[in-house]
């Protein structure tokens, strides 16, 4: 019986920066001599085209829990977690290179080594780590995405959810933060059906272990009130006896 011919990867659009202003020296000697080495193998189209499942210990090289960032900005909250839990891996996604730059510095300052980064789409990853093998992820200061039109490019869609649902444990902890109110109604409209129950806590009041980042203190300098939502990963249904 001969294989069946893998199907090829399903065209995205990207939509966002990529890239902002011209990166220091600095910045662009660690991008070449100190990302390489935390990015993981076999996740990128390019390097993986048939989407083949990874070996989510891989990551870090160990089995310590996996806990994943979906856009990172500039890696303060990354960081942050990675000193306070050290038993943790914790891998990030951001497309947009000045803050892959940024949190590399950070990286260098802190001396963490629990740290993977993906300098990509998440959907990249998505596609090819395994059922139920993140137990954390956090969506902090998404793009909001303002205009109506392009609500459909918001995180807190179907075709991002569903994939987020799959890879997180039962249990598992969803963390969104946010300044913006209508963000908020479509999380909590948009998260439950995908298959999570938010926590009942104070909207306003963070988590004891945040560590504000540079698009909050912007949000609050310009007079926008955080927001702060957790959600835990439904486990599967009892199944029927």
């Amino acid at each position: 019986m001969h294989d069946q011919p893998v199907p090829s990867p399903e065209r995205r659009n990207f939509h966002g920066r990529r890239r902002g202003k011209a990166l220091r020296p600095s910045q662009k000697a660690r991008l070449r001599d100190d990302l390489g080495a935390l990015v993981p193998r076999n996740v990128s189209p390019r390097e993986n085209p048939a989407r083949q499942r990874i070996d989510p210990g891989a990551i870090l090289g160990d089995d310590r829990p996996l806990w994943l960032e979906i856009g990172f900005g500039g890696g303060e909250h990354m960081v942050h977690q990675a000193g306070l839990n050290p038993g943790v891996g914790i891998i990030g996604c951001e497309p947009y290179i000045n803050g892959v730059a940024m949190l590399l510095a950070r990286i260098e300052a802190a001396g963490v080594r629990n740290l993977s980064v993906y300098p990509g789409d998440v959907r990249d990853l998505f596609d090819v780590l395994p059922d139920g093998c993140i137990a954390r992820a956090f969506l902090l200061y998404p793009d909001p995405w303002p205009k109506l039109r392009h609500h459909k490019r918001r995180f807190v869609t179907p075709g991002h959810l569903g994939p987020l649902a799959r890879v997180l444990q039962p249990g598992a902890e969803f963390r969104i933060a946010t300044d913006i109110p209508d963000y908020v109604r479509q999380a909590l409209e948009e998260v439950p059906a995908a298959g999570f129950r938010r926590l009942d806590h104070d909207l306003h009041t963070p988590w004891p272990d945040w560590a504000r980042t540079r698009y909050e203190a912007k949000a609050l300098r310009e007079g926008r009130e955080p927001h702060y939502l957790t959600f835990l990963r439904n486990a599967p249904a009892d199944a029927p006896h």
